[in-house]
């Protein structure tokens, strides 16, 4: 279950006032049998042209989930919608996530938006997805969704 804030600012549960909420399926095998039923080549061999969204941002939410992390989401209007948020006890700061499936990875507006603005002191910003590559532009980090195991 991920909690959507208000003001995306550490601490996160400071601004969790919404009443809105996205609940995932806590079983990523069982979600990817309802969807894609007894063929699972679309994961399996990481076909381009079927959109894998949903189980990635299952698995996402299980695993940061399992390392201690509540989790948000942030959605506004005008500035769009930003997967997860966790809380960075570290630098003091909200660190916002982004869970790409496809060719298209590298096209995040809301969270480009979201960096961008000062008022959230964001130190940085991951985006996971299928690619397999590992680089950084700016304050965002593009990782397979795999490495979410090391957040």
């Amino acid at each position: 279950m991920r909690r959507a804030i208000s003001t995306p600012v550490f601490p996160l549960i400071e601004s969790s006032g919404k009443n809105l909420l996205k609940l995932y399926l806590n079983d990523v095998g069982i979600l990817s049998g309802i969807l894609y039923r007894n063929n699972i080549r679309a994961i399996f061999d990481d076909e381009k042209s079927v959109n894998l969204g949903a189980v990635y941002e299952s698995a996402v939410a299980q695993e940061l989930t399992a390392h201690g992390n509540n989790l948000f989401y942030y959605d506004n209007r005008s500035k769009g919608e930003v997967d997860y948020l966790i809380d960075d006890y570290d630098t003091l700061s909200a660190v916002p996530i982004e869970v790409k499936s496809g060719k298209d990875y590298n096209v995040h507006s809301a969270l480009n938006n979201f960096v961008s603005n000062e008022d959230y002191h964001v130190k940085k910003a991951y985006v996971l997805s299928n690619e397999r590559t590992v680089m950084q532009k700016g304050k965002i980090v593009y990782l397979p969704v795999y490495f979410v195991m090391f957040f």
